[in-house]
């Protein structure tokens, strides 16, 4: 099964890529499921029809869901927070109080996740597309699995050590007592959560399941907070194989009043180009009217893909990588420069943004927030690949 992940900037219109993508798949033959991730989902009214937090048959091979979170978390975390809201309950604490407690943090977007593992491990699909939230909501569900696990580790193993001391004591001075402590298989079970998380993770940092694909307007506060993402999703392991730049003027739109407007957004998406490198650049026009039915996504979908498969990858390589340096010894940005000569490279730093410049051509880098307080210690060119080290000043 093939999984493409549509995440950008709130607005810039993922959902209507994302329903068009989905159709364009099913009318190919694939059997493809759509599921949005928002909390705030537009699906339903993008693709014109009812669905729920369950798949939904909407056409020939073609389902969709609008995951809800109070669902996800009662299907796969219910009968663990049901022991430990009792716990919280018998110890005076109001219920409505305790089922919020006993949620771990983050676990309400991981449900998210579990559901992508679900459909993978069952092979009923051809193709996953997700609408996912907004660029921080995304970033944080993708590091989720790192954190969580952190979390479940430190903090429950020891809960579950002092279960096993507790549970004997209890059943001396109170013969219920024993219904207040969750029994091994609970514990089990929540070590099986994590390990689909650890797996989910597996599954979507594997370029040859898994994509995802920004998406941005022309605009240039979109682009640089998507730049950002996408120097997060390099550090984190995850694979963009496109950009899909939407809602550009069209060339036959020749009233004055935009003309303005459309010569900024040639000089944004030149921009664009310098970013992200050789990521491959799908455009979508502005329509005259709203998208939403099958129609118009048809309509998108000829203009992002024309004869092509969405759920080909697009892009096999990484255009930069960042990779933890051990013994403290910082880290190392690796851009992959081919063909380049090193007489012909500069190199240029502010806090936050590294640019590249290779003869006449330039590249802008956003760093993440772990480097911004580091210097270059070492700059080197290395096999067609610039290996800038960022550690701590001595």
């Amino acid at each position: 099964m093939r999984v493409i992940v549509h995440t950008g900037k709130g607005g810039v219109g993922k959902t209507s890529i994302s329903a068009a993508t989905a159709l364009r798949c099913a009318e190919m033959g694939l059997r493809t499921i759509v599921i949005s991730t928002d909390t705030a989902h537009s699906l339903a009214d993008s693709l014109g029809v009812e669905i729920g937090p369950e798949a939904t048959e909407i056409g020939p091979n073609l389902w969709a869901q609008e995951v809800d979170t109070r669902y996800s978390m009662d299907k796969y975390w219910g009968k663990f927070q049901r022991y430990l809201t009792a716990l919280f309950s018998r110890s005076g604490v109001e219920d409505i109080v305790a089922e919020e407690v006993t949620i771990l943090p983050g676990l309400e977007e991981g449900a998210h996740l579990l559901w992508i593992n679900q459909y993978f491990e069952r092979d009923e699909y051809d193709v996953l597309i997700v609408d996912a939230a907004p660029t921080a909501e995304t970033l944080r569900l993708l590091s989720l699995p790192d954190v969580t696990r952190w979390w479940f580790e430190r903090i429950l193993t020891l809960t579950r050590g002092a279960a096993k001391l507790l549970r004997p004591i209890g059943k001396v001075f109170n013969r219920n007592s024993d219904n207040q402590m969750p029994e091994d298989n609970a514990w089990e079970e929540v070590q099986q959560l994590f390990n689909t998380l650890d797996k989910v993770r597996n599954l979507l940092t594997d370029p040859e399941i898994s994509s995802i694909r920004l998406v941005i307007n022309p605009e240039m506060m979109v682009i640089k907070e998507t730049q950002r993402t996408y120097t997060y999703l390099n550090l984190y392991g995850y694979a963009t194989d496109a950009i899909i730049c939407n809602r550009i003027i069209p060339d036959e739109v020749t009233d004055p009043y935009f003309a303005a407007w459309k010569d900024n957004q040639r000089k944004n998406i030149a921009f664009i180009g310098e970013g992200f490198g050789d990521l491959p650049l799908l455009r979508a026009p502005l329509f005259g009217s709203e998208i939403g039915g099958a129609e118009s996504l048809r309509q998108l979908a000829d203009a992002l893909y024309g004869d092509t498969s969405p759920a080909d990858q697009m892009f096999a390589g990484q255009t930069h990588r960042i990779e933890t340096l051990g013994q403290g010894d910082g880290y190392m940005l690796k851009v992959p420069l081919p063909f380049a000569d090193k007489a012909d490279l500069d190199i240029y730093r502010s806090r936050d943004e590294l640019t590249l410049r290779v003869g006449p051509y330039r590249r802008n880098i956003v760093l993440p927030h772990s480097l911004w307080d580091l210097e270059i210690a070492d700059a080197r060119f290395e096999q067609s690949t610039l290996n800038i080290q960022f550690a701590k000043e001595a």
